[in-house]
């Protein structure tokens, strides 16, 4: 397998060979995220597909670094606006689930772009992960980045799911609480 220097390399020389080198190489976790978000498979590899399309026009001039952090931004990105597009005007699945439980830590879009920009927002949530142990990061990131399954996390993380279920809500709260404390008006 192919480090992420030769792959960009491959895109750098417009050599289709980047493509299933990508593929290969990152398809798995890609499929994964896609479909924690969009509850399909054959909706996860379509969102997949057009990830890899969308790095093979941006690389060059692009130079991502790292390159497995900035596709599964892109499938991420990709994905979710496949589930607006699928569930416009209903409620479904666990991206829902997932978004629903940090509501009451974020204001809505209107007061967001009003009290503070979402570069700031980011940086203030950077800043609360940095406060957290290694296990409960991973646990923030892989629940309402990834879109990981409350079961599927209490597998990776040996526990229940109610415990689990209780970990995040402390996690939200004390999230709640730095935002308050940084000024951020929920």
């Amino acid at each position: 397998m192919l480090e992420d220097n030769e792959i960009i390399g491959l895109f750098n020389s417009r050599s289709e060979q980047a493509i299933s080198e990508t593929r290969e190489k990152y398809g798995a976790a890609c499929l994964t995220i896609s479909r924690n978000i969009l509850g399909s498979t054959l909706d996860a590899e379509e969102c997949l597909s057009d990830a890899l399309l969308a790095l093979w026009q941006r690389i060059p001039p692009e130079k991502p670094e790292p390159l497995r952090a900035y596709l599964f931004r892109v499938v991420r990105n990709i994905s979710i606006a496949k589930y607006h597009s699928n569930t416009a005007g209903k409620r479904n699945s666990f991206y829902d689930v997932a978004l629903d439980e940090l509501e009451e830590c974020l204001a809505g879009a209107g007061t967001v772009e009003q009290e503070i920009t979402a570069r700031e927002l980011s940086t203030l949530i950077d800043r609360f992960l940095a406060t957290l142990d290694e296990d409960s990061r991973m646990l923030f990131v892989r629940r309402y980045w990834y879109s990981d399954s409350v079961k599927d996390l209490a597998e990776r993380f040996g526990t229940s799911q109610n415990n689990l279920s209780v970990r995040l809500s402390r996690i939200r709260s004390k999230l709640k609480k730095y935002l308050q404390k940084e000024g951020y008006k929920i």
